[in-house]
């Protein structure tokens, strides 16, 4: 009998979480080994369809970075990479799509509709989901990306009609330009743009690491604009979990109202951090209201 108090007490604590999203739309990131590990993956899917179910409305954003690699070294070509970023010529390009909108996505889509969900499997090209332009070298480089973009709109008024409509979008990180022309876009950035778009509830980027730790190795589980300018800067925070919180902190200036980054190596990490009052990652947020803060420039509207 304890045993079933305990799981009753548990479903009490996420009562009131519950009833604060219902209808809220979060966006998630879906990356790193929780898509490849078996285990991982089928509690993740269970999570985003538990979400559905319960009135929130999940959004999916991929990635596909290793499987991507498989690919490229399976027709002998080595994946190029600069600043963090895949150089992709239009071969590269062509792998990529293929890898992304083919085979991941529409494997994820399975996934969640086999659990009793109601997935959609999209890209930037559906409905113009995904305007993006190509990337820019940075100052005083003259580095050629060939196809990686840069997001300028999102059409969130689709995104919006599939949500309320009792569906869950899957997005691949891939963008069109006017003319028709496909880019390699970074799964973070889409995720954040697609949130700032909708004024998502949450913005939750999975990763392979705990969270933000501290210099001794201590899980942050919270952090402020503030807090996270004066690490940055003393070198607490280096690597790659820098461009994450910049994509966290754009988000929460653009009107996303919570960001997360956790632990996706953590069974069911994202119900974790959601529904129960310590969570497992670190969240951010900013250092002041965001009623107080102006328009960003860059802001995405909705289309």
């Amino acid at each position: 009998m304890k045993h079933y108090i305990e799981k009753a007490n548990i479903l009490l604590e996420a009562l009131p979480y519950i009833k604060k999203f219902n209808e809220k739309i979060f966006v998630v990131k879906f990356g790193g080994h929780v898509m490849i590990d078996g285990e991982l993956r089928k509690a993740f899917i269970k999570d985003v369809v538990m979400f559905k179910f319960i009135g929130i409305n999940p959004i999916v954003v991929h990635g596909g970075g290793p499987q991507i690699d498989e690919y490229l070294q399976k027709l002998g070509k080595t994946p190029k990479f600069v600043n963090g970023l895949r150089v992709t010529d239009e071969e590269t390009m062509e792998i990529v799509e293929m890898v992304l909108v083919g085979k991941i996505n529409k494997k994820i889509v399975v996934d969640i509709n086999q659990m009793g969900g109601k997935a959609i499997g999209l890209c930037g090209k559906d409905a113009n989901l995904i305007i993006a332009k190509q990337k820019e070298p940075e100052k005083g480089s003259d580095i050629n990306y060939g196809s990686v973009g840069e997001v300028t709109t999102i059409n969130s008024k689709m995104l919006k009609n599939l949500c309320y409509g009792k569906f869950i979008p899957v997005i691949a990180p891939v963008g069109v330009d006017e003319n028709g022309k496909s880019y390699n876009l970074n799964a973070d950035t889409v995720a954040g743009a697609i949130a700032s778009s909708l004024r998502a509830e949450k913005l939750i980027l999975l990763t392979d690491v705990e969270g933000v730790k501290d210099r001794d190795g201590s899980l942050i589980t919270s952090m402020d604009e503030d807090e996270i300018t004066a690490k940055i800067s003393n070198q607490v925070v280096t690597g790659g979990m820098i461009p994450k919180i910049k994509c966290c902190i754009a988000a929460l200036k653009t009107g996303v109202k919570k960001t997360h980054i956790i632990d996706g190596r953590i069974m069911h990490s994202i119900l974790l951090e959601i529904f129960t009052q310590k969570g497992v990652g670190t969240e951010i947020h900013l250092s002041k209201d965001p009623k107080e803060m102006k328009e960003v420039s860059g802001t995405l509207f909705d289309r």
